[in-house]
């Protein structure tokens, strides 16, 4: 099959090559999914588990992207809950061989099944952002009706679902980014909008979620704005600075099939809209990596064409 892959981690985004590779196995309680689209996060190059598995052995050549929207082509041992030719999309294990490849295998319970009308390429656009916004959101960040959440970089993949789903949740969202987000934004619902190179972040006053996909400074200085009993919740690293009378929360995002199923639904439904900001073929993932121009929302690569 072909996939992209990577070798050496000293060649950076260098080192991701369109190659042949083996068609992968099934073990016990996987699938091997047809990749039709799927979704990578630019920064997996830095991650330690692309180049080691759990025990810390080198696993290279390996295969990026951890979102993956296709079709059921193969089950392994004692795999239940799926068949072969159902549609699927979830999220991939980190310590395996990703979804920039024609096939991928994948835990089962990873996957959720796909309802028919909505597209592969809006699919594999929804596992990590979509399952990222609600757990910061409403798990961490206990967000309820009448609360008010800023979410930082809200035209992109994350952002933009999370503002969606604290609007239909009854929350006050305030988003920021920069001034070409604006109209996307507002498009979104959003209540307010901060251009961060040019509006004062104090201007979003006090909130009670902020939830926040940047980091830096922009993640230092927002402690200050959450209010007594709210929640800094990030997802770059640990926050060096903590809210006065709040809680400070980093986490990684976890694969839940049933969220997915609810996510799908919403999608389905009209009440939630991805953002594909563009699609790519296979082998243009290796420049999709490092895109010449920033584009809003999230990038998918397209695989294998209908489904």
């Amino acid at each position: 099959m072909l996939a992209i892959t990577v070798r050496d981690r000293a060649a950076g985004l260098a080192g991701l090559s369109l190659t042949e590779e083996p068609y992968p196995h099934a073990a016990e309680n996987d699938v091997v999914v047809r990749v039709h689209a799927a979704g990578f996060t630019r920064g997996e190059l830095d991650w330690p588990a692309t180049w080691s598995d759990r025990a810390g052995r080198d696993r290279t050549p390996s295969v990026p992207g951890h979102e993956v929207s296709g079709v059921v082509a193969e089950l392994g041992y004692g795999t239940t809950g799926l068949t072969v030719g159902q549609r699927v999309f979830g999220l991939t294990d980190w310590a395996r061989n990703g979804s920039l490849a024609e096939y991928v295998a994948v835990e089962a319970r990873n996957l959720a099944p796909l309802p028919a009308g909505v597209d592969h390429t809006v699919a594999a656009a929804l596992p990590i952002s979509g399952l990222t916004a609600w757990q910061g959101l409403f798990d961490h960040g206990r967000l309820a009706a009448g609360q008010t959440v800023l979410i930082h970089g809200v035209a992109g993949g994350v952002g933009s679902v999370a503002a969606q789903l604290a609007r239909e949740a009854g929350a006050r969202v305030i988003g920021t980014g920069r001034a070409g987000d604006r109209d996307t934004a507002f498009g979104l619902g959003v209540d307010a909008f901060l251009d961060l190179r040019a509006d004062p972040l104090e201007d979003a006053g006090q909130v009670d979620v902020v939830f926040d996909v940047i980091g830096g400074d922009v993640l230092d200085r927002s402690a200050a704005l959450v209010r007594a009993g709210g929640t800094l919740v990030t997802i770059v690293s640990p926050p060096a600075v903590r809210p006065p009378d709040g809680r400070a929360i980093f986490f990684v995002v976890e694969a839940d099939r049933a969220r997915l199923a609810d996510l799908a639904r919403r999608v389905q439904d009209g009440r939630l809209r991805p953002i594909v900001g563009a699609a790519r073929t296979l082998a243009e993932a290796p420049s999709a990596f490092a895109p010449t121009q920033r584009v809003s929302g999230k990038t998918i690569i397209r695989v294998t064409e209908g489904g």
